[in-house]
């Protein structure tokens, strides 16, 4: 009963351009702007997540249909993909945002730590109402973004903040970042080659077939594309 409800629950795929970059938006709930006035009432909460790192958008599409059933569909649940993790597909159109802020303007090393966090900050005064309170989620080293963009704009309406599996401090000596910083410093230029050669090339079918056995094999079902995984501008 509780699968067929959740099947039930309007989902938007949306891209935007924000702090220069495109970027996608997974928006549970009939609410796709905030500053316009709807043929539902507007919502006085919006629950915004800030995926982890790679933290694709759609994997936590499940997760923010529960959210929004638990929470008795009165409230939007987004999820915002980080930057450079998306690319727009060619069906579908970059949408202008609601309330022209640093939305367009460049962010500087947008793809760094620091980018990322100005990034949400773009984001949510650009398409967020001053009257709408925010819960914000953060999951790993999305905890440390949450953090960062409350301290940043303390006049953000955040009404509550909760941090899963939080990734705050002293990465770089946890068990994997031991492994993952040299080897990310040491051999990411030569990852980035191999993607391009064995993946620029290689038709969307193929992406999408390699996406869903490996998909099938972790018991993962997805409701919305995934090929931007194995897009070599993602992956690096």
């Amino acid at each position: 009963m509780a699968s067929e409800v959740e099947e039930q629950i309007p989902v938007h795929e949306e891209f935007f351009l924000c702090g220069g970059v495109e970027t996608k938006i997974i928006k549970c709930g009939p609410w796709t702007n905030l500053f316009e006035k709807q043929d539902v009432s507007k919502p006085k909460q919006l629950i915004f997540i800030i995926p982890g790192n790679p933290g694709y958008s759609t994997f936590y599409v499940p997760f923010a249909k529960a959210l929004y059933t638990l929470m008795k569909s009165r409230f939007p649940v987004w999820i915002i993909s980080h930057a450079g993790f998306s690319v727009t597909p060619k069906d579908k159109k970059v949408l202008a945002a609601p309330q022209e802020e640093s939305d367009a303007q460049k962010i500087e090393d947008v793809y760094g730590l620091n980018g990322q966090i100005e990034h949400k900050i773009a984001f949510l005064r650009a398409h967020v109402p001053k009257d709408v309170k925010l819960i914000l989620i953060g999951h790993s080293v999305g905890t440390y973004m949450t953090l960062h963009v409350m301290k940043r704009v303390p006049e953000l309406p955040v009404a509550h903040a909760f941090l899963l599996f939080p990734t705050i401090e002293r990465m770089s000596e946890s068990p994997n970042g031991k492994f993952a910083t040299p080897f990310l410093c040491q051999f990411r230029y030569l990852l980035y080659a191999t993607s391009y050669l064995l993946l620029k090339p290689c038709p969307e079918v193929i992406k999408s077939f390699i996406i869903q056995k490996l998909m099938g094999q972790m018991n993962s079902k997805l409701e919305l594309p995934l090929t931007d995984i194995l897009q070599p501008f993602c992956l690096a």
